[in-house]
């Protein structure tokens, strides 16, 4: 509670309807002294605070009220999950290269002759999580499977090929077996 502000009655009805002074207004302005956001400035906070950028709301006056909006810390697990298709493989986009730490270019480049590009994604995808992830295996272990299962439906070719070749662009040694394909 803040005790710097007056305590007082609440306001009486005004018989002047036209000024704009009624107990609905003037609630709305004591109110609205409860609502301004406080500043907080311990140490500890202000620690919390560089991890957030700043957005101003309003300036009314020589008030201006700041709300911290946090940025969004993505895990690249989750988003690995989230940009998993229904069918269980994965397609080539920037959000996908940027979770293997690569750019979309360097992946395609990288993917062998004639394999198809959503089973060489998917491939990818199997070789991040089982090289990078691996302590989280409990939270992707049913994904890896629906992807192996959609892998093995494509009877796709290339299939050594793609795992050599992406061991080699993730900076991984993940065998074809642990792979489920």
């Amino acid at each position: 509670i803040d005790e710097s502000l007056p305590l007082s009655a609440p306001p009486k009805p005004s018989s002047n309807k036209t000024s704009g002074t009624g107990v609905l207004s003037q609630m709305k302005k004591k109110f609205s002294v409860f609502m301004k956001p406080h500043v907080k400035s311990s140490k500890t906070d202000a620690a919390n605070r560089s991890h957030c950028e700043y957005a101003k709301l309003e300036t009314q006056g020589n008030d201006s009220r700041h709300v911290e909006k946090k940025k969004p810390h993505k895990d690249p697990l989750l988003q690995l999950v989230s940009l998993q298709r229904a069918s269980g493989s994965w397609l080539l986009d920037a959000d996908l290269a940027a979770v293997l730490g690569k750019t979309r270019e360097e992946v395609e480049k990288a993917k062998p002759g004639q394999a198809k590009q959503e089973v060489w994604t998917t491939i990818l995808a199997l070789i991040w999580l089982h090289g990078f992830k691996k302590d989280q295996k409990e939270e992707w272990e049913l994904l890896s499977l629906k992807a192996a299962l959609w892998l093995n439906d494509q009877n796709a070719s290339f299939v050594p090929e793609c795992v050599a070749a992406g061991n080699t662009l993730l900076a991984c040694s993940v065998e074809i077996e642990a792979l489920g394909i």
